[in-house]
């Protein structure tokens, strides 16, 4: 089953969030402890407004259980997405007036998938993709013509996933320390 996320779900959320961090290699937040990291961002899946809140985060369940999550925002929300977190870098060492985020990741007219994840005991069963066909249907009634998202250029596997559900490269581009092609797919 696939759904809008809830605040309860926010302890099986940002495991899902965490492969995502890793992966990107976020200075900042690697050498944390889980057990430092996990109820910061649990706090703040929380914060309305957020990037990575519970009203920008879609689940899957099976057996009622998240096994995947799939976060994304509308372009238009980007510049002001990271605001209602700082106040909580403090609690990860992190001068408040650093960004974790600081590259343009989405493009005007694009609703941004973010983040893309399914846990290790549930991957190769489509969850991927039936979260990204299900998310991409309830932004289309909402009126979202493009959805997008960009994928390192080193898993190739993701690349593949996007690309048999429609979505096409239209550019490149640098978040972190890692290139990313951007790919874009109409709804």
């Amino acid at each position: 089953m696939i759904r809008p996320s809830k605040p309860e779900d926010a302890k099986a959320v940002v495991p899902l969030i965490d492969i995502v961090f890793e992966e990107m290699e976020i200075p900042e937040l690697m050498p944390l402890p889980k057990d430092v990291l996990y109820p910061v961002f649990e706090e703040a899946f929380l914060l309305p407004g957020y990037r990575y809140s519970y009203e920008r985060t879609f689940v899957a369940t099976v057996e009622d259980e998240v096994k995947g999550i799939l976060v994304g925002y509308p372009h238009v929300d980007e510049a002001n997405i990271d605001l209602p977190f700082e106040p909580l870098l403090k609690k990860l060492g992190v001068d408040n007036k650093k960004q974790l985020f600081t590259d343009q990741e989405s493009y005007p007219g694009e609703w941004y998938l973010d983040t893309l994840a399914v846990a290790e005991n549930a991957q190769g069963h489509g969850l991927g993709g039936q979260l990204i066909d299900t998310v991409a249907e309830i932004i289309k009634q909402r009126g979202e013509t493009t959805m997008s998202l960009n994928v390192d250029q080193t898993n190739p596997r993701a690349q593949a996933l996007y690309e048999r559900h429609g979505f096409t490269k239209n550019g490149e581009l640098m978040i972190g320390s890692h290139r990313y092609n951007h790919m874009v797919k109409a709804l």
